[in-house]
């Protein structure tokens, strides 16, 4: 049984939703009215079903996001949103709370209706072991959504470990902390990521000072990470058992989401095409036309594969937390008052056009952007730019004529349909007889009378019928795929041929696409077999009296402390395989140089002090 491959792309709302189906997505997640880890993201019911029956014309899944942390009050709403977004027709929700998965198995309070579809443990729930695969499969859910932090070698043990389907991140932003366990917004700014609140404190700036005071680096975005890229990588994740490989994004732009989504889908198409006895798409349809995809020139940090072969490398870009875009080259002139200047290419291909967006670090460290008004050649004018310098790396942040291209050129998808056409002739009257079928199994038959009059020549008949049945009408891709004839066919104008053919598309989209099967609709539960550790923590981020009461049934030892305190004074704010002293080149173990001591992050007047587990080769704030 071939394996289902699937591109998850991430919208804002639903126009981008469906610009991603249309660019090549099988699945798409969205966020609901509340509870979703992005609060400036939200949707309606109503957008939800409009996104869900545009979606599934394709057999393209819709997944909605409620996966925060609740509290107690809220699980009522929290229940009625879950039956709110399946009636609507989303096919699965991403959870982080443990205590949906129980309102989804009971119920709450007097509200009526039931779950029925999948829930998915969002990488919110730190999935980074087979223990704590086992554990989240056992509670019942369908799909666990991996750290990002994971090697090719700790991907292929989870799915060892596990039977659910297992989906990655493989494109976008990067949380420099492990999922759902980063407290640094919260001390900072009393603002939860868990609660979708987060302030993004990995993207600010910090001096580096060591424990007498000294400081090392001054004024620099320590905690921040590249994008992740592994379009590189597709196949050797699908061999490691990957199935939904998922772009991040919920809070960009329809542009990048249409570059993104398309260059991914291509990607995934290249590998089902070349292993076609092992794969297959998790959705129908053949995208057209469109542009020609390049993530270089869309928003990004600079790319990264992060761990995905075990290995550290440097995944910081510290100069700049914003995206910068592609390298242009270096400001070798510049006029009096800084409006006009001329550029040093990196490379020869580079073409600059009028409305360019530029970028470039100042020499107090921000990041500083200018329109470039007139570009002919190597010179750029623009408004007065006071902190431009010679010499200065200039970087495109937004190509113009891209961007034209991708509004402009959209891509359509259609469903491929298979036409096979009979004639009979009773008694001089020519009756035809045609069966559509899509390449999802929908059937669609017309039958009309073809006249008396035989065509004179034939063969540009048979051709005529050919060329005229073969069109693209609405979503469908028509192809004639056989003519059943006695040697003779009658004469048909084209008018004709295509009222069959329009015939035939609207008759098939009365028609539901018939979906492919879901590997895993909802796994028996285990009453939370192989709890990973007996003792709870504030990083189980129990906050509601349900979810308590899950780890409590699964033997889960503490939980009252977990609820009822959350974390305290001194305990980690953020653990992550990021360490700052490699990236600097301080690291006793692989650089050879004399242990730092104490270090501490300042910024704003606070102070938080870092911690070097070594054995694991971690770093922890505090």
């Amino acid at each position: 049984m071939k394996r289902q491959l699937e591109l998850l792309a991430p919208a804002r709302d639903y126009q981008i939703g469906i610009a991603a189906i249309d660019c090549g997505a099988d699945a798409v997640y969205i966020a609901g009215p509340q509870f979703g880890a992005r609060q400036a993201a939200g949707n309606g019911i109503d957008d939800i079903g409009r996104l869900c029956e545009y979606a599934h014309r394709f057999g393209v899944r819709i997944f909605v996001t409620l996966n925060t942390i609740l509290y107690d009050d809220e699980l009522e709403t929290a229940y009625r949103q879950m039956l709110a977004v399946q009636e609507a027709g989303a096919d699965a929700i991403i959870v982080q709370d443990l205590a949906i998965l129980a309102m989804a198995e009971k119920g709450i309070g007097n509200i009526k209706g039931e779950i029925r579809i999948p829930l998915h443990a969002s990488t919110q729930c730190a999935i980074r072991t087979p223990e704590q695969a086992i554990f989240l499969e056992s509670l019942g859910f369908s799909r666990l959504i991996l750290e990002r932090e994971l090697s090719l070698k700790e991907i292929k043990a989870i799915r060892n470990a596990v039977s659910c389907e297992l989906e990655f991140f493989v494109h976008g932003a990067l949380c420099v902390c492990y999922s759902g366990q980063c407290y640094l917004s919260e001390k900072i700014a009393g603002r939860s990521a868990n609660r979708g609140a987060c302030i993004q404190a990995c993207r600010s700036r910090y001096d580096l000072v060591d424990g007498s005071g000294k400081v090392l680096v001054r004024d620099k975005a320590l905690l921040s990470l590249k994008d992740y890229n592994l379009r590189d990588r597709i196949d050797e994740l699908a061999d490691a058992g990957i199935t939904s490989f998922k772009i991040e994004g919920r809070l960009k732009n329809v542009s990048y989401v249409k570059n993104v989504v398309r260059d991914y889908s291509m990607a995934l198409d290249s590998l089902v095409s070349r292993q076609s006895d092992r794969y297959e798409r998790g959705s129908y349809g053949t995208v057209c036309g469109g542009f020609t995809p390049d993530t270089r020139k869309t928003f990004n940090r600079g790319y990264t594969e992060l761990y995905i072969d075990g290995k550290r490398g440097r995944w910081a870009c510290m100069d700049a937390a914003k995206s910068m875009g592609e390298e242009v080259g270096t400001v070798a002139s510049l006029n009096h008052d800084k409006s006009s200047l001329t550029v040093k290419f990196a490379s020869r291909d580079i073409v600059l056009a009028n409305g360019d967006g530029f970028s470039f670090v100042a020499k107090d460290g921000s990041v500083t952007g200018f329109r470039g008004d007139v570009c002919n050649g190597t010179s750029i004018k623009c408004k007065n730019t006071p902190s431009l310098y010679v010499g200065a790396k200039i970087y495109r942040s937004l190509n113009a004529v891209f961007e034209k291209e991708l509004e402009r050129q959209a891509c359509t998808r259609r469903i491929g349909t298979d036409v096979t056409l009979s004639f009979i002739n009773e008694d001089g009257s020519w009756l035809a007889k045609t069966v559509a079928v899509t390449e999802d199994g929908r059937k669609a038959e017309a039958c009309l009378e073809a006249g008396n009059q035989t065509a004179d020549n034939q063969e540009r008949m048979l051709a005529t019928l050919e060329s005229q049945i073969g069109k693209s009408t609405g979503m469908f891709t028509f192809s004639l795929t056989g003519i059943i004839h006695d040697g003779q066919v009658p004469f048909m104008p084209a008018s004709a041929i295509n009222a069959v053919r329009r015939s035939l598309a609207e008759t098939l989209e009365t028609m539901p696409c018939i979906s492919k099967e879901l590997q895993n609709i909802r796994p028996s539960t285990e009453n939370g077999k192989g709890l990973p550790q007996k003792a709870v923590s504030y990083k189980s981020n129990v906050s509601n009296k349900i979810s308590a009461d899950v780890y409590r049934s699964a033997g889960a030892e503490g939980i009252e402390e977990a609820y009822e305190l959350g974390h305290q004074e001194g305990a980690e704010l953020m653990r992550t395989r990021y360490c700052i002293r490699y990236e600097l080149g301080m690291c006793p173990k692989y650089h050879g140089v004399k242990d730092s001591g104490q270090l501490f992050l300042l910024n704003n007047g606070q102070k938080f002090s870092l911690h070097f587990d070594c054995r694991n080769c971690e770093m922890v704030v505090k």
